[in-house]
């Protein structure tokens, strides 16, 4: 949950169960070693470039709509280049990638194949055609795609994956151990080892060399994941020591609460050698993604999919990623493949509704959110979003409406205090100040220590004039907590400010200032404390650069006010 205090300048977190929770589910074991460099990201275009209906042109629009990544338009535009220019390498190239990403394997393919006849060691045209050959069951003929790959890059761990997985496709156990044995731990690959000579060795029915790599896998923390445990678990539960496979969730709820229940008794989670490629390529995704390389992450989400279709951890990778990269809509079309079914299907339908605000579709966002409710999918989380929704809205009635249905969901749970907090929120922001009062004092109950809670109650109090010495005690104890949270430091040099203590107003609020840059609300009330301490030309200074850091209105005419008299 995440709130804007004090117009837009005082901003706090609570219970934000997306950040850093993608990688949790990708984490599949993968190597710590950094993955090229992504490309910048940048907004997408709200419509097509006039310019591509020449040959260059297209080429240029092509380029222009990858840098964006507004992939549809990308694959238009370079697909039209290449048709004036079939025997371009880097239009292969580009249009191989450009379909790819967008999900389009059968055509990507085509024009892959056109490109190894220029370039056998292109590595995306190279494992695209092996992932092909995978998911025609050609298992010979994904060791002929990546045999002329040179040993750089990408290439050091994906090449080995791949070739094992070819091993084992064509009944060559041993051969695939073989090619997982060039995976060295020295570089980070140790885990990636582990995670995949089990899957081998469980596929081959050699239990007991499974079950030593999957406990070396479990040795590492990188090994902790929401998969490997669904992997792991599932062997576990199909050699009759469910007891153990449970004992294994609960220890990575116990680390990460917020993570979706694993459940087992279904289908096999990898249950042929096309399933153990696609943990190979997932697993890559989700390097991909912590290296802040999108556009591969993607990639790799998209080969992991096409070979296992129910692969539902690569669909929610793969409309995280769109998601990043401003491609909303394309975002909600990878989330909505995810079923009822699915452990996961709460948490893409939260999605869906973000993606939604940010398209705009405010109301959208609250139907979906409100869907979730009546339907009793996970309303407590549906409630709380539909109520940070409301509050990014200012609707602060609205949102205190959403908060007071959580709270009865909440009680005595820990997410409890956080709730109290945002309804605290909410109510001073519609001026219910005795409500809003009551909110954040017993959510200090709850949670004594809370920097979050400390500043803005005591800031509240101190705005009003009000219990000023006990208001600045608890904004001392934030600031010590938080020394370098810029908005909190501020809160303690206007408590001082307001108890007359100029001379350490200014103090802390030229910290504040240096903390957090060009915010008009600090900017002003540092002017404020420079006046009365008879520093005027550097309070004018002050008052001045509050206006050029955009202000509110309301906060506009008072400094405009302050600069004429």
């Amino acid at each position: 949950m995440e709130f804007s205090l004090r117009g837009s300048s005082r901003r706090i977190m609570l219970r934000s169960t997306a950040a850093g929770l993608t990688l949790l589910l990708a984490a599949c074991a993968m190597p710590d070693a950094p993955p090229p460099a992504a490309p910048a990201i940048v907004p997408p275009a709200a419509a097509a470039p006039a310019f591509g209906e020449s040959s260059s042109g297209a080429y240029l629009a092509g380029r222009d709509a990858q840098s964006r990544h507004d992939l549809s338009l990308a694959s238009l535009y370079l697909l039209r280049a290449l048709n004036n220019d079939p025997e371009n390498v880097e239009l292969l190239q580009r249009a191989t990638i450009a379909l790819a990403l967008e999900g389009r394997l059968d055509e990507a393919e085509a024009v892959a194949a056109r490109l190894g006849s220029f370039d056998e060691e292109s590595t995306i045209p190279a494992l695209l055609l092996a992932e092909r050959k995978a998911k025609q069951g050609d298992w010979h003929g994904v060791e002929e795609a990546v045999e002329h790959l040179p040993p750089r890059g990408l290439n050091n761990y994906l090449t080995p994956l791949v070739r094992a997985w070819a091993k084992q496709g064509q009944g060559d156990t041993d051969g695939a151990l073989e090619a997982l044995a060039g995976l060295d731990p020295k570089a980070g690959l140790g885990v990636l080892r582990d995670f995949n000579v089990g899957l081998v060795n469980d596929l081959a029915g050699r239990n007991d060399a499974a079950e030593a790599a999957y406990r070396a896998t479990l040795t590492a923390p990188s090994g902790h994941s929401l998969r490997t445990i669904e992997v792991i678990g599932d062997f576990l539960v199909r050699n009759g020591r469910a007891e153990e496979a449970r004992q294994l969730v609960e220890n990575l709820h116990q680390e990460h609460p917020d993570l979706p229940q694993v459940t087992f008794g279904g289908r096999r989670t990898v249950a042929g050698p096309s399933d153990g490629l696609a943990e190979a390529f997932f697993g890559a995704a989700g390097t991909m993604r912590q290296g802040n390389a999108p556009d591969l992450a993607l990639l790799f989400s998209q080969f992991a999919i096409d070979l296992q279709p129910d692969f539902d951890l690569a669909r929610l990778m793969a409309g995280d990623v769109l998601s990043s990269l401003n491609q909303f809509r394309a975002s909600n079309e990878a989330y909505a493949h995810v079923p009822p079914s699915s452990p996961l299907y709460a948490m893409v339908q939260l999605r869906i509704a973000h993606n939604d605000e940010d398209l705009g579709d405010v109301d959208g966002a609250a139907h979906q959110l409100e869907g979730l409710i009546s339907r009793k999918i996970d309303p407590a989380d549906a409630l709380l979003a539909l109520g940070d929704l409301y509050r990014r809205e200012h609707r602060w009635t609205d949102a205190v409406k959403a908060y007071d249905r959580a709270l009865p969901l909440l009680q005595g749970t820990p997410g409890e205090w956080p709730v109290f907090y945002a309804r605290g929120v909410a109510l001073e922001r519609a001026n219910q100040w005795t409500r809003a009062e009551a909110d954040l004092l017993h959510a200090l109950e709850l949670q004594p220590n809370e920097p979050q809670v400390l500043n803005y109650l005591g800031y509240s109090w101190v705005e009003q004039g009000t219990n000023l010495p006990r208001a600045t005690q608890m904004i001392e104890r934030a600031v010590l907590m938080r020394p370098s949270d810029g908005f909190i430091v501020d809160s303690l040099g206007w408590a001082f400010y307001r108890s007359g203590q100029y001379g350490r107003a200014v103090e802390m609020l030229q910290r504040a200032v240096t903390l957090v840059p060009g915010d008009a609300t600090i900017n002003d009330h540092l002017g404020d404390a420079l006046w009365r301490a008879g520093r005027q030309e550097e309070a004018r200074f002050q008052w001045q650069h509050a206006l050029l850091s955009d202000p509110d209105p309301e906060l506009r005419a008072q400094l405009d006010a302050k600069l004429k008299q």
